[in-house]
């Protein structure tokens, strides 16, 4: 079983690349202008009623960009780290052109939840990394493979985390955009390449941990071969029993009768 470590190893790397590469096209989308990423968005809604706004709105993770006639993000806004979608805030002075779902306070759950996505992306992307490199050593040793497993748990975990937040205020605005007559549309290569990137994390984690497990046999093979028997065996306790029991029998058996056989 040990020989299948390699391999399983081997797998579990190529898919922990194809999920950093696929939270790179995520992350990466509306900072850099450019094919695939422009045409990478969680949630694009119609805001053509809004004063100042663009016709068609696209959230990213940095900014708000705009539609070109190609269907491709364009005239995207100033690139802010862990930028909140927040039609209250990214629109000021429109409240009574958004849905009242959106309104209340500005550091509400919408607030929350699009920044904890930024975090959490970044985060599960860090482990990742990490089980990439650590990843190599869990091709020779057990031990490589544990770390490796540990590092890949946290990536999923984070990776995850962020993919829950991001569906749920997307799903909670796609619902809220319709209801108030603003036609609105899933920004489904965000949803399916966070949902991949979960997808192969979980798998990785399950092989890089199969690998740790691979080649713990040897006690049992030792357990076998020995008949399990303990360390000391049976034969030695035979021997000694044997012997306190002779040494008994010697000194019980009478001088005369020993002479007698002599």
């Amino acid at each position: 079983m040990a020989g299948a470590r390699p391999g399983i190893a081997f797998v579990s790397l190529f898919l922990t690349a194809g999920a950093i590469l696929l939270l790179f096209l995520v992350i990466l989308s509306g900072a850099v202008n450019g094919n695939p990423l422009n045409q990478i968005y969680f949630l694009q809604a119609d805001t053509s009623g809004i004063q100042g706004a663009l016709p068609q709105s696209r959230w990213t993770l940095w900014n708000i960009c705009g539609v070109d006639d190609s269907g491709r993000n364009a005239n995207c806004g100033a690139v802010k780290p862990a930028f909140p979608f927040n039609p209250q805030s990214n629109f000021p002075g429109v409240t009574n052109k958004i849905d009242e779902g959106f309104l209340g306070s500005k550091h509400g759950k919408f607030f929350y939840l699009s920044r904890f996505t930024f975090a959490f992306y970044l985060i599960g992307l860090f482990f990742a990394v990490c089980s990439l490199f650590t990843g190599l050593a869990a091709m020779f040793s057990r031990i490589g493979g544990a770390i490796t497993g540990l590092f890949s748990l946290l990536a999923l975990t984070f990776g995850a985390a962020a993919a829950a937040c991001m569906t749920a205020w997307v799903v909670i605005a796609h619902k809220y955009f319709n209801r108030n007559n603003q036609t609105a549309t899933y920004g489904t290569k965000a949803l399916g390449l966070t949902w991949g990137a979960v997808a192969c994390l979980f798998l990785t984690t399950v092989l890089f941990f199969a690998t740790a497990a691979i080649g713990g046999q040897n006690n049992s093979t030792y357990t076998k071969r020995t008949g399990g028997k303990s360390f000391f065996g049976r034969k030695r306790s035979t021997k000694s029993t044997k012997s306190r029991g002779s040494f008994i029998d010697t000194e019980s058996t009478p001088r005369g009768v020993k002479d007698e056989y002599s």
